[in-house]
């Protein structure tokens, strides 16, 4: 008899491993390395399929050398080779292998060979092709490459491990600018610190001396390097050293600064320059897209004056026009972790995109003839697009539409989902929140915070406001409202809704504003987050590669009450961009809101006139993480079950049998179809859900289920005469429960513990009224065959 996959490993794999001198702390079996992309469907998320191999083979604790797939001993080893390469190249490792027990495929990525092997290869064996494949043979460099981590904090995810042995790697081979591309969410933070971590433990540094490295880590916000110092490099304890209120320190080995505590300004030459040009062996770049590597950039001095430095660079954003200067200066990315590969690994959040225009935004808005604003000034006649609202002139009624269309979407979905509001500037920022607290009175008289504004003006208070909002524990407060302050460096992990009120031409700055809402809390059930976009910003999404596809996206028309107006309209998904040019505030200081606080007012201010939403747009992507597609619902359902069967017999033939349907329900699960959403859908809560299928996949009539019912009681009576009249009566109450609840109501022995069926007996008794439970359960078999036989 063929034995299992699972005692192939016990008796065969394992033994031929530790004959080749692997030992149980190097052998890692069963190991998960995703957490299973969120499958969002309808309103509800669930996990989908876990990465896992087999076995994944370490040279020590922190460092994987290969990979092996295990087949059952009836399978051929090569069945599993695709698998294990597959694997290999998703952890980076240069080593895979198959095996059945007895037969062992090795393919190797250095020599690009494949071949059969009579036995595992060593540890050392492995680690001694690597080295001489990667250039590692100084044993100095090696073992500092083999520098543990620090294991205080969870470990590393496994593309964390590939950053971090890349740069490292890097490092040591004397490469003294690197760049690590990571999206927002990913854990940069973590993967700088480990890099530090090991260079410091291993006494790295770049003269070669026996000492500890200077590092620094530098930033653009304090909240960037308070955040680390205090949290992830906590373990480098007194090594640790911010650079504020103009002093310096050189005794310490872990340095933190923003630029502007250190650079030159019309007050002083420049902090750093009381530190000697070759100080820090090290510099890691935070955030570094955001302007330290322009050739005229103060920052730039920073730098170019710690030239002897090695510069380690880190951004969540790919290549592009804003951000040239970056990829310039350091070169192209050691290793990228896209927005699309956290979503499709499960570690990040997928979205839905829902974009909302309003009749202002759709069609523009030029004022009456001799029209003057709340101060009495004229109002130059133009006609003023979605670019000059709340810039150059300012609608109250849109504010007021906007914020009630965003009222309405939380009362729909959440009321307590967290959700951050991007405003024009500050003064924008206090009109929405004001309009949203008295469009929410009922939990502000509750809740006095549920509704705050989080800008440069609150200072301390604001920064109460944020802490609280950050807080996974804390429930209030819900909406916050803000303008450029929370685009980076704020982790909230419970943000379900990332609301845009202004436009963003900036590709860098959309990518850090969405990243607010990409964590993931299963704890706090927050799988997936919402974009309501009412600047058609979301456009911005030009990088499926990088960002995949939204779940959903959306396009709805609000009137000036912020109601809906007309239906859901579908949108092109090859609608061209906004215009990618200069953001008005793009030059002011990182730590600077964006309001310009000039005495005179610097845009008009009208309070009337009327508003509606003109268009709301979803949109909702497939599972598979295809190219962005709009289509309604129903039609993406068809297209799935029509992959699934041919034909309405070929679908009910499968449907019939439980074990069938439990297969078909699975996998359209897994492409994020709910049934309670296709009923919504097509408007028929009552409707069997086999019904629901046929029907839109194969235009068949929609039938309810008591209408189902009603037909097998009325045209089969003789399946219900070949039983006694209590087993006759059990069968009746089984199909009204069908009637009532759908198919869920077939589990035996489950439903026979239920009322009415439990008045009958216990399950015992019940089945014996049927000659025993295998008679049983072949009655509801038959019931649910029948009940499906007809058309």
């Amino acid at each position: 008899m063929p034995i299992s996959e699972a005692d192939t490993c016990r008796r065969f794999i394992e033994p031929k491993l530790r004959d080749a001198g692997w030992d149980d702390e190097q052998i890692c079996e069963q190991r998960c390395f995703t957490d299973g992309r969120v499958i969002v469907a309808g309103n509800t998320a669930r996990r989908g399929k876990r990465k896992q191999a087999d076995y994944i083979l370490r040279y020590t604790r922190d460092f994987p050398l290969a990979i092996i797939e295990a087949k059952s001993q009836y399978r051929t080893a090569g069945d599993g080779l695709q698998q294990a390469k597959e694997y290999a190249e998703i952890l980076d490792l240069k080593f895979a292998y198959a095996s059945n027990g007895h037969q062992i495929i090795e393919f190797d990525y250095i020599t690009g060979q494949e071949n059969a092997i009579g036995h595992f290869p060593s540890p050392d064996d492995l680690w001694s092709r690597l080295r001489a494949a990667e250039g590692l043979q100084n044993d100095e460099a090696a073992q500092r490459l083999l520098t543990p981590y620090n294991h205080q904090g969870s470990e590393p995810r496994y593309y964390q491990d590939i950053a971090i042995k890349r740069a490292v790697q890097a490092i040591l081979r004397g490469q003294q600018r690197i760049l690590l591309t990571l999206a927002t969410g990913t854990g940069k933070t973590k993967v700088a610190f480990q890099i530090c971590w090991k260079l410091w433990q291993s006494r790295w540094n770049r003269t070669g001396e026996y000492r500890r490295p200077k590092m620094l880590f530098l930033a653009d916000r304090n909240i960037l390097v308070d955040d680390p110092k205090t949290k992830d490099f906590a373990p480098f304890g007194d090594a640790c050293y911010k650079i504020e209120n103009g002093t310096i320190s050189l005794g310490r080995e872990m340095y933190f600064a923003i630029y502007q505590a250190i650079a030159k300004d019309e007050r002083r030459p420049g902090l750093y320059k009381e530190f000697p040009a070759d100080f820090f062996d090290l510099i890691v770049i935070d955030e570094c897209h955001r302007g330290s590597a322009r050739d005229a950039s103060n920052w730039r001095e920073i730098l170019d004056y710690f030239e002897p430095a090695y510069k380690l660079g880190m951004t969540a954003t790919p290549k592009r026009r804003d951000n040239i200067d970056t990829y310039r200066y350091f070169g192209n990315p050691l290793y990228t972790y896209s927005l699309r590969q956290g979503i499709g690994d499960g570690f990040l959040a997928p979205y839905r995109v829902h974009r909302i225009i309003t009749t202002y935004d759709a069609a523009g808005w030029r004022p009456s003839q001799g029209e003057r604003d709340r101060y009495g000034r004229d109002i130059p006649d133009e006609e003023y697009q979605t670019k000059d609202f709340e810039r150059v002139v300012a609608l109250k009624a849109r504010t007021k539409a906007i914020a009630r269309s965003i009222t309405d979407f939380l009362k729909k979905y959440d009321r307590f989902g967290k959700t951050i509001v991007f405003c024009v500037d500050q003064e924008h920022a206090d009109e929405m929140r004001r309009e949203l607290n008295n469009l929410n009175a009922d939990l502000v008289r509750q809740h006095p915070d549920y509704v705050c504004r989080v800008t440069a003006d609150e200072q301390q208070i604001g920064r109460g406001h944020l802490d609280r909002f950050k807080d996974v524990e804390t429930i209030t407060p819900v909406i916050v409202t803000t303008s450029q302050l929370l685009t980076t460096g704020v982790d909230v992990p419970t943000c379900r809704n990332v609301v845009l009120a202004r436009v963003i031409n900036s590709i860098v700055e959309f990518k850090q504003i969405i990243g607010r809402g990409t964590r993931i809390r299963d704890e706090y059930n927050k799988l997936f987050f919402n974009i309501l976009d009412y600047t058609q910003s979301t456009r911005l999404f030009a990088d499926p590669q990088f960002d995949g596809d939204p779940e959903f996206i959306g396009e709805i028309e609000i009137d000036d009450e912020g109601e809906q107006v007309g239906d859901e309209e579908e949108v092109p998904p090859d609608a061209p961009p906004l215009d990618d040019g200069d953001d008005d505030f793009d030059d002011l200081p990182p730590d600077f809101d964006d309001d310009d606080r000039d005495t005179e007012r610097r845009k008009y201010y009208v309070d009337g006139g009327q508003v509606e939403i003109a268009a709301h747009l979803v949109y909702e992507l497939d599972t598979d993480g295809n190219q962005l597609r709009v289509v309604q619902y129903s039609d993406y359902t068809a297209e799935k079950v029509r992959l699934l069967a041919r034909t309405a017999a070929e679908l009910r033939d499968r449907w019939v049998d439980p074990v069938g349907r439990c297969e078909i329900i699975d996998a359209l699960g897994e492409r994020g179809i709910d049934f309670d959403q296709l009923a919504e859908v097509a408007g028929q809560p009552d409707a069997d859900p086999f019904d629901l299928l046929c029907h839109v996949a194969f235009d068949a009539p929609l039938r309810t289920r008591r209408e189902r019912a009603e037909r097998l009681r009325t045209g089969r009576q003789d399946f219900f005469d070949q039983y006694g009249p209590e087993a006759r009566q059990v069968l009746e109450e089984l199909l009204e429960k069908y009637s009532m609840h759908g198919t869920t109501q077939f589990s035996i022995p489950e439903i026979l513990q239920v009322p009415p069926i439990s008045a009958h007996g216990n399950v015992r008794e019940i089945a014996d009224l049927f000659g025993g439970i295998d008679r049983l359960r072949a009655a509801v078999q038959e019931l649910q065959s029948l009940l499906y036989s007809a058309a």
